[in-house]
């Protein structure tokens, strides 16, 4: 990140936060909320979505530019897809749990919760939904959190059904998967009052611990995920969709705020230049016989070359805007949109086998002169015409300056053009779900994960890393109801946060374990019937076969039925072995042979046990 002064840019940020909720049943239908892997899909569903006018008339211009793409969108259905998610039949009415956990988090937020709940459809035709809508409603409005920098307020919460899981591409468009569709989200929103990156990951960070705080979100990857807005002062807003790493927030914000600082400048160095844009023309002939690989791909498929002369542009195609983007690149992402592989552009030629003669060339083809730069598509003939047309129409909003725009994240930090930002226009009211009443009195909020963490430190004892990790960790529920039930809390947190992490590091596969299988194995070491130094084997089994119970996983790993008697044999042995380091050392040969006894013993004996019969095995041949 550069060491901009961000006040002197007069940066604004505020945040989306989307998170998945960990309901049973999906918002508006009884189907489970869990997610099936693509080969346990028995059948599929295909459909070609269309943009609709909202009840005042207009087409959304984001759902207008996406329709431009004709692509047929296939959706994998399961023994679990119900008919709302096909959009074979009206939904039902919103989950009670889902709003149950929604109203904790509007507590938590401190929003000022709506009278009466109305669904509305909010139009998306990239396929992520069967209908072509996402449905949604608005909870509450007007809440605050804090952050080390100030304040943050918060615009509004949502609940929403989440959209369909993309899969891959197909040849005809895109292949989703369904059980996703329709998993209880909350989408919550910032005010602008962000005004550096530190302070964006701050927000972010706050607003995801008092999620968790519930205990009732979905964890892991994909499940929550950050919209960022970005504006400076000369600049405008934009969109940055799909961050998935929260440690990312900071960096994208301040190569965002990069981004648009160099488009400032360089509409400013355009409007000295007098820059404008000319009228895309067919260009082929200047390439006939060129040696580019890409250009004669294209051509021997019956492709066209379709160029722009962009006057005034030269050397400002290739400016860099962000780590190895440049304006060019936006020029090239806009192509993308309507099909296209990319752009070539003049400020990069002659390269990727363009000779110098077919650049002079395709400079008078357009009429450009020394001091403009020319841009070009080599593609199907219609694909050709349409990219360098939508490449032509961002070359034009550089002479502007920003524009205004939804953007992907990178995995770099870096971002790129999705589609225009959308508007009013994709929102109109949900007819077949009636509205719902809210009484915010009848909920009580949470226990935040900061006050959970001091409380194990206190209750149980547990040093204050130990505590956090298990009241910010996965298990959280599981360590309270293992301690409710007698487990020793230390044992508990070691297993959840260090014996399974152990486990994972030696490639054992253990998401796998069920929280059953976790808890009987806890408690089976709390009787007795189990040596806390065999957890890690019996829990290697039950990954193994996890039809096994806890008890079952014991005998199939050869640690059950160990007494005093075969623990006094075993170390005996070791004892005999060592007789003359005995003779010499003392009690100082404990440790080295402590180890050898637990070897031989296999993790069935407690190390406890075995530590005070070999103490006095020692003192008898000291």
């Amino acid at each position: 990140m550069t060491d901009r002064d961000y006040d002197d840019l007069g940066l604004v940020a505020g945040l989306e936060i989307h998170q998945q909720l960990d309901t049973e049943t999906k918002l508006f239908c009884g189907s489970p909320t869990t997610l099936r892997e693509p080969e346990d899909a028995e059948r599929t569903i295909t459909r070609f979505l269309h943009p609709t006018k909202s009840e005042l008339g207009e087409i959304d211009e984001a759902a207008l530019e996406e329709s431009q793409v004709e692509r047929e969108f296939e959706y994998l259905a399961y023994d679990t897809t119900c008919l709302v998610e096909e959009d074979d039949e009206p939904p039902s009415r919103v989950d009670d749990e889902a709003l149950s956990v929604a109203m904790q988090i509007a507590a938590l937020l401190d929003v000022t919760v709506v009278d009466q709940v109305h669904v509305m459809r909010k139009i998306v035709i990239d396929g992520s939904n069967t209908s072509g809508f996402q449905r949604s409603m608005l909870l509450g409005e007007e809440g605050e959190i804090e952050t080390p920098d100030g304040p943050v307020g918060i615009e509004d919460l949502m609940l929403e059904e989440e959209s369909a899981k993309r899969v891959e591409e197909t040849e005809e468009g895109v292949r989703y998967s369904l059980d996703r569709l329709g998993i209880p989200l909350v989408e919550i929103g910032t005010k602008p009052d962000i005004s550096s990156p530190k302070q964006a990951r701050d927000a972010a960070e706050r607003i995801g611990m008092l999620l968790r705080s519930t205990g009732t979100v979905k964890r892991g990857l994909g499940t929550i995920r950050q919209d960022v807005n970005v504006s400076i002062e000369d600049g405008a807003r934009v969109e940055i969709k799909g961050v998935q790493a929260l440690d990312q927030i900071d960096e994208i914000v301040a190569l965002e705020a990069d981004r648009q600082a160099e488009l400032v400048g360089i509409a400013a160095e355009l409007d000295e230049r007098d820059a404008a844009v000319g009228e895309p023309a067919e260009v082929t002939d200047v390439f006939a016989d060129t040696d580019s690989g890409v250009i004669a791909g294209a051509l021997d498929s019956g492709g066209e070359v379709h160029a722009v002369r962009l006057a005034g542009f030269d050397g400002l195609v290739g400016c860099e805007l962000q780590p190895d983007r440049r304006l060019g690149t936006e020029l090239s992402d806009h192509a993308k949109r309507h099909g296209a592989g990319g752009i070539f552009h003049t400020d990069e030629l002659p390269a990727y086998g363009v000779t110098e003669a077919e650049v002079d060339a395709l400079s008078d083809a357009v009429d450009a002169a020394p001091e403009d730069a020319v841009a070009l598509v080599a593609d199907d003939p219609d694909v050709a015409a349409l990219a360098i047309e939508a490449a032509a129409e961002r070359a034009e909003t550089a002479t502007e300056g920003v524009p205004e725009e939804t953007r992907g994240a990178n995995d770099d930090g870096t971002t790129r053009y999705m589609r225009p930002l959308p508007g009013a226009a994709r929102l109109y009211p949900e007819t077949d779900v009636p509205p719902v009443e809210l009484d915010p009195t009848d909920v009580e909020p949470p226990e935040l994960l900061t006050e959970k963490a001091e409380r194990y430190a206190d209750e149980h004892g547990l040093d204050a890393g130990l505590a956090e990790q298990v009241a910010y960790g996965r298990r959280m529920p599981l360590f309270e109801e293992a301690v409710a039930a007698g487990v020793d809390p230390t044992f508990a947190a070691t297993t959840f946060e260090s014996t399974v992490t152990e486990l994972r590091r030696e490639d054992v596969p253990v998401e796998r374990l069920t929280d059953d299988h976790l808890l009987a194995v806890l408690l089976l070491v709390e009787d007795g019937d189990l040596a806390k130094e065999g957890v890690n084997e019996v829990l290697a089994t039950l990954v193994r076969n996890p039809e096994l119970s806890a008890g079952e996983a014991v005998e199939e790993a050869g640690l059950s039925g160990v007494d005093e008697d075969d623990v006094r044999e075993a170390v005996a042995e070791v004892v005999d072995r060592n007789a003359d380091q005995i003779e010499q050392e003392g009690m100082g040969a404990f440790s080295g042979l402590m180890g050898e006894a637990m070897g031989a013993l296999r993790g069935k004996a407690d190390g406890e046990i075995v530590s005070d019969v070999l103490r006095e095995e020692i003192r008898k041949r000291a």
